[in-house]
């Protein structure tokens, strides 16, 4: 049995184990990953990726059918056997060469293999053969496992082999009739992408669609998904599954009514990568989210940092924000905190500074590439209220920007910012419409800069742009 110690030791290359090893790394510590997939993790391979590149050939396709004289250039319909070769393309092939030579490039070291924590400091990798080593970390080991697709206990849908995200996005074949139990980002995201590439799309939203977001924006992208032929059944619970000899998947719904499909995705939540990697020898739950602090060390029920704080999580498994972008955000904090802690540094954790999280409270962006698209940022109108504030709600119709009429004819979208009156700064913001994702950054840094609305005022949008928004936001409130 071989023995390697390391300043830091990460549980998961993925993008978050990725970017907080290279900040150890950066800082002046040594680092190990231990992967047991694909070094670059769920968004390289599996979500963000290959999903934004299966739903974009679609996106690009209504954009020019949009714009006079693009249209008219027009001549046929999406190129399936394209769209899933660049696809592929984006997700590398599902080969990780390359990014096994950028942490070679880094200076971490790479164990392949099954790790689990042994003891405090100590991770065990099982790699092939069964081949054991034992890695011991000098300052922290931290878990970067992500999450898993969520398959509840319906009757007979395990048995069934259901599609879960990844089967999804992997998918070398268009089934003819997909039916998707869920509602939430992912389920939207891939009825648009294959109802677009001519799937017959049957989806069950118990709860509706996107019900975390505004009502108007889940209404938009609801009406859109039926207008390009998904059959959106809100209210719609599976009660039992079962997939026949010829592979037809049947799923009964409470009310009795049976629905048939070629495949079934599941899509309605994910669950912790935490089964297997030995949190019982530390006293925490296998399969549990780990609760961590601001600087993203785990805690235990007395909200105190476990043993001397060596035990860090950072990713989907704090259940903080699900979200790459966030974790990475994450991992570059509790990277350059691991760093400080170990050469005895001042520690930035209050709210806002360099050591602390505070965006995955009150900043978290998040872009839906449904059609329309929804981007949005900080707090719904519901949450804010919920969080004891005093708000003033501005709307606005998207389409009467210049800038909207100029980018797509027949340009439909709303925007809604937020506005905490006592402190008059945003909030939060929502846009839905054709390209809004690229405007999204702008209302981040209002949020995250608590920018006072007299300044925003002097923060003048370019013309003709739809982010001239802005301006008619600020005259809607009375600046």
């Amino acid at each position: 049995m071989d023995t390697t110690t390391y300043d830091v030791i990460v549980l998961g290359a993925g993008p978050v184990g990725e970017n907080l090893a290279d900040r150890v790394v950066r800082g002046g510590l040594s680092a190990a990953i231990v992967e047991r997939e694909l070094v670059g993790g769920e968004c390289s391979y599996w979500a963000c990726m290959p999903t934004k590149a299966l739903l974009r050939s679609g996106a690009a396709l209504r954009a020019a059918r949009q714009v006079p004289g693009a249209r008219e250039a027009v001549t046929g319909d999406l190129d399936v056997a394209a769209v899933l070769r660049r696809r592929d393309a984006f997700a590398s092939n599902w080969q990780d060469d390359g990014q096994v030579a950028w942490l070679e490039r880094a200076g971490i070291a790479l164990y392949r293999g099954h790790g689990r924590i042994g003891a405090d400091r100590v991770v065990e990798v099982t790699g092939a053969g069964g081949v054991r080593t034992t890695l011991t970390a000098r300052h922290a080991v931290v878990v970067a496992t992500g999450s898993g697709a969520l398959v509840p206990d319906i009757e007979g849908l395990r048995e069934a082999a259901p599609w879960t995200s990844r089967e999804a996005v992997a998918a070398q074949e268009i089934p003819g009739r997909l039916a998707i139990i869920g509602g939430g980002v992912v389920a939207s995201e891939m009825a648009t992408a294959f109802s677009a590439l001519g799937s017959s799309v049957t989806m069950l939203a118990r709860d509706g669609v996107l019900p975390l977001a505004e009502p108007f924006a889940g209404e938009r992208v609801k009406q859109s998904l039926r207008d390009n032929g998904v059959a959106v059944r809100v209210g719609a619970e599976a009660g039992s599954v079962e997939r026949a000899g010829d592979g037809t998947v049947s799923v009964t719904l409470t009310t009795g009514e049976r629905i048939e499909a070629d495949e079934l995705l599941v899509a309605i939540g994910r669950t912790p990568n935490t089964q297997d990697i030995g949190l019982e020898a530390v006293g925490l739950k296998p399969g549990a989210w780990l609760d961590v602090d601001s600087t993203m060390r785990v805690v235990g029920e007395d909200g105190a940092p476990l043993g001397d704080g060596w035990l860090y999580a950072a990713g989907d498994v704090n259940h903080r924000v699900l979200l790459t972008h966030q974790g990475k955000y994450q991992a570059r904090a509790a990277g350059d905190v691991l760093v400080a802690r170990a050469k005895g540094e001042a520690v930035d954790d209050g709210p806002w500074g360099r050591h602390a999280t505070t965006a995955d409270e009150r900043a978290v962006p998040q872009v839906v590439f449904t059609e329309p698209e929804i981007a949005s940022v900080g707090l719904t109108a519901v949450a804010a209220e919920a969080a004891g504030l005093r708000i003033r709600v501005v709307d606005y119709d998207l389409a009467a920007v210049a800038g909207s009429g100029l980018h797509a004819e027949g340009y439909q979208g709303h925007a809604r910012m937020v506005v905490d009156e006592d402190r008059k700064v945003v909030v939060g913001c929502t846009f839905v419409g054709p390209d809004v994702a690229e405007m999204l950054h702008a209302a981040t840094i209002a949020v995250a800069g608590k920018v006072p609305l007299d300044r925003l005022w002097h923060a003048v949008p370019a013309y003709p742009t739809v982010s001239e928004v802005w301006l008619r936001f600020l005259e809607a409130y009375g600046r």
